[in-house]
């Protein structure tokens, strides 16, 4: 009996393993989450890109943290989170049990690789701080920033030795020389935008030869593990390998100069880096990816995704299974109970400002920058229509209640009724004066308010005097225009009975209107930020604001009174959103990511008041 048992039992043992195995692949989306939230989908940007001594880990730096990489299976390992600002740099020590961190905080932090603990900050320089580097044996960290230096610092005692002088513009990036005598910098000119690289002796400070000769731009540099090499990332998509001979670096035109290898790549290369061992070679590209490539073969051997640059758009699918974001020329749907990313759909050339699902969820409706919108099959991710009368960037697109009629605002100063089943063009709403940057549809579908950027004029919307107007969206007849924002208006949103409409301004307020009166109800005050985007939970009980600082605002409809903060995007938070039952909360960012907040903690929050 027990040996037929037995089979049975080692069955189930293998498929718990599996499924642990198959849990684990998508753990990280619950990784470094900051309070409150219970997903982060996407990674972030790309900033940076470095590997571990021992060649074994690759680290991504992103705009919301560290993110480790097995170098050989290309799966994640770890995320590290923690500075105040976007970490801009980091390296490792050759032992590799220390990590170095730089920041827009101005600050360097030391970790222990192993326990993520932070070990020490370092303080001195007097802006952002775009790159840092350990020396060969470790004693010593090198530094430099927005505020034209580059720093010598003792690892043991965190002191500042040198200021290294000379630079006159802001340093981006530094790097010692495998043998630790030289420092090789690059500054990039504030006015001009062109890039110089200076190379330094480490002992005296002394400043041993600006090269030049270089034209455009250089994206990105790092030596050999040799140092006969430096390799060069530049916008056209090519990765240059220039020559070294002992202590001078040449850094030849791009047309001329000697090569020793080039690497052809689909996106403009913004980040490179070698495996200590000289045989990896990793790049980041605009396309959001991570190349690993074999350098004796010039061979392709893992690409990592999952990075994200901004997200200005996300929108639920009507059944909350879905969520849907736009970011730089792509648009993700999103397994909203896994996280998983399910589709990526692309075909636009620009930042796709603004996404949303038609009523029924079958077909979902993207605007972008490039001047298109763009209508998709949710279910097969192909592409239906893409309509192309507006002559700007696009910034809002949304469908009527019933689905039949497409709404999108303009840079191009309009507004446009199209019917979502033909494409057709029905009405262009004209008036604003310079763009349109925010519209809503009320619930019933007859009213449309919308918002202008910069207008200036009394008559429509004046953006510095924070005027937004409504629309009769079937006569296209204006109602009303709305005054109290002393800035320009970002965002607009009905309440879901229509009843209350709220805006969000570079003002930091959140106002609450009456759309049939156009009295101004409440005026919500707490942000320390422009409000870029507002939003009403299914029930009207609660409004949500996200700011350009990265934090997000839960009010009490009712009573105006804020029911939470939640922080932990590190960019400009562009659009919040609630699922249709209520009982979540998303957020895009320009850090990259969406996080996904439990919203059962706003009851609880109410509750609170309410007992108060």
């Amino acid at each position: 009996m027990s040996v037929r048992r037995f089979p049975t039992f080692l069955t189930l043992i293998l498929v718990l393993m599996c499924a642990i195995s198959n849990a684990s692949t998508r753990d990280y989306t619950k990784w470094g989450l900051p309070a409150g939230a219970k997903l982060r989908l996407g990674k972030g940007a790309i900033k940076k890109l470095q590997f571990s001594p021992d060649s074994t880990r690759l680290l991504v730096i992103t705009s919301i943290g560290i993110w480790f990489y097995d170098a050989q299976t290309g799966k994640e390992i770890d995320l590290f989170v923690g500075h105040t600002g976007h970490i801009t740099n980091v390296n490792f020590s050759l032992n590799g049990k220390t990590l170095a961190s730089v920041s827009d905080d101005a600050t360097i932090g030391l970790w222990n690789v192993e326990t993520g603990s932070r070990l020490k900050t370092l303080k001195g320089h007097t802006g952002r701080i775009a790159s840092v580097s350990f020396s060969p044996d470790g004693k010593l960290i090198v530094s430099g920033g927005t505020d034209d230096s580059v720093r010598l610092w003792d690892v043991k005692t965190g002191n500042l030795l040198k200021t290294l002088k000379g630079h006159t513009n802001e340093v981006v990036r530094v790097s010692f020389s495998p043998d630790g005598k030289l420092i090789v910098s690059k500054t990039v000119s504030r006015a001009s935008m062109s890039s110089s690289v200076w190379l330094w002796d480490v002992e005296t400070g002394t400043l041993l030869k600006t090269p030049t000769g270089r034209s455009g731009s250089i994206e990105s540099g790092s030596f050999s593990p040799d140092g006969k090499a430096i390799v060069i990332g530049s916008p056209d998509g090519k990765l240059i390998v220039s020559h070294s001979v002992d202590k001078r670096v040449l850094f030849p035109d791009v047309k001329t100069g000697t090569r020793l290898e080039t690497f052809n790549t689909a996106d403009g290369v913004r980040h490179v880096g070698f495996s200590p061992d000289g045989k990896l070679l990793a790049s980041g590209s605009d396309g959001t990816t991570v190349s690993l490539r074999d350098v004796k073969t010039d061979s392709l051997l893992k690409t990592l995704t999952g990075h994200t640059r901004e997200v200005m758009s996300v929108s639920f699918s009507p059944d909350g299974k879905l969520l849907a974001s736009g970011g730089y020329k792509r648009v993700g749907l999103w397994d909203v109970e896994t996280g998983s990313l399910l589709k990526t759909l692309t075909g636009h050339t620009n930042r796709v400002a603004s996404v949303s699902f038609s009523p029924d969820g079958k077909v979902l409706v993207s605007g972008s920058w490039d001047k298109t919108i763009r209508l998709w099959d949710v279910e097969t991710g192909s592409l239906l229509k893409t309509l192309t009368r507006h002559t700007d960037r696009i910034v809002r697109v949304s469908f009527s209640p019933d689905g039949k009629v497409l709404v999108s605002g303009s840079w191009d100063k309009t507004i446009r009724l199209w019917d979502a089943e033909t494409g057709s063009l029905l009405k262009t709403l004209t008036g604003h004066k310079v763009q349109v940057d925010s519209l809503s549809l009320s619930p019933d579908g007859e009213t449309l308010v919308s918002s202008g950027d910069w207008d200036n004029t009394i008559r429509l919307w004046d953006a510095t005097a924070g005027r937004h107007r409504l629309w009769d969206a079937i006569k296209s007849n204006q109602l009303r225009t709305l005054t109290g924002h002393t800035g320009w208006v970002m965002s607009v949103s009905f309440s879901p009975d229509g009843r209350m409409l709220a805006s969000g301004g570079t003002d930091a307020t959140v106002r609450l209107w009456g759309p049939d009166t156009g009295s101004l109800l409440k005026t919500l005050i707490g942000h320390t930020g422009s409000v870029a985007s507002v939003s009403f939970s299914p029930d009207g009980k609660v409004l949500a604001s996200g700011s350009v600082i990265g934090s997000i605002r839960l009010w009490d409809v009712e009573t105006g009174s804020l029911l939470k903060i939640l922080i932990g995007h590190t960019g400009e938070v562009m659009r919040v959103s609630f699922s249709p039952d209520g009982k979540t909360l998303v957020s895009g960012s320009l850090d990259g990511t969406i996080l996904v907040w439990h919203t059962p903690l706003v009851q609880e929050e109410k509750g609170k008041e309410v007992a108060r």
